[in-house]
């Protein structure tokens, strides 16, 4: 049987690289690649050229364990690349519950989401000093349900800083959500392909949203970040400094 333990790689968000240096020297020894081709860039296989790669877009489950089971039987090295983190709407623990079945090995190299690469690009922090301290991570309830009490209603109510994966196709029920819970007049911001050679950041009104996703043809592959937070992003105002750096304050690095 294979020592080699499956690995699932996070590729990040899709410049190449943002990839980490572990993920890459995954990528560099593997004898397999899986890859999500709806979302990773093909780029990101040239650091393997010599590997077989192959596209999971049009596979099911057991078509991926049934080519994972085969390659792990021949000896070879398996990488799973997912888009992003993996462990973020990476439908990696039902394809782990499988492999433990055939008593499969794996481990899990964590990459890039976009929504980091998204502040990154907007010059953003999430987590500003007595304004906002939660990022909600989330999505809309669209044909995959979401608990009801994690409804987007709901955790709209708290007016942290939120970044929407996955429910673009649903920006007029979002925008509905946000205009009661943020203010139609607030701004938020569409973060399309962050860290692609397309990359686009729009900033709108929440009123607006829905009529700019339209006008702008950004409907797919697009986060929607709202919160204060995205406000200073794009108003740059001065904001409450934190205690970190300030002179007066005293920690166990900073007497």
């Amino acid at each position: 049987m294979s020592t080699n333990p499956v690995v699932f790689v996070g590729a990040g968000p899709g410049d190449p690289d943002l990839i980490t240096v572990k993920g890459q020297k995954a990528l560099q020894q593997a004898d397999l690649i899986i890859y999500a081709g709806s979302l990773v860039p093909r780029e990101l296989l040239t650091w393997n050229p010599e590997a077989e790669a192959v596209d999971s877009a049009p596979l099911n489950l057991d078509e991926i364990v049934e080519m994972i089971q085969k390659a792990h039987g021949e000896d070879k090295r398996v990488v799973r690349l997912h888009t992003g983190d993996p462990s973020l709407y990476g439908a990696i623990f039902e394809q782990m519950r499988a492999l433990d079945k055939y008593e499969i090995s794996y481990k899990v190299i964590p990459g890039v989401t976009a929504a980091f690469a998204a502040a990154a690009a907007m010059g953003m922090e999430y987590t500003l000093p007595e304004v906002t301290q939660t990022l909600i991570l989330t999505r809309i309830s669209g044909r995959t349900p979401v608990p009801d009490q994690e409804a987007l209603n709901l955790l709209a109510a708290h007016q942290s800083s939120m970044a929407i994966y996955l429910s673009i196709a649903h920006v007029e029920r979002v925008q509905e959500i946000l205009a009661e819970h943020y203010g139609p007049e607030s701004t938020c911001a569409i973060a399309y392909k962050v860290s692609h050679p397309e990359e686009r950041i729009v900033f709108t009104k929440i009123n607006a949203l829905a009529a700019t996703v339209k006008a702008e043809k950004l409907n797919r592959q697009a986060l929607i970040l709202v919160g204060r937070a995205v406000e200073a992003a794009h108003e740059k105002p001065e904001v409450i400094k934190s205690k970190l750096y300030d002179a007066g304050f005293a920690h166990g690095f900073r007497s």
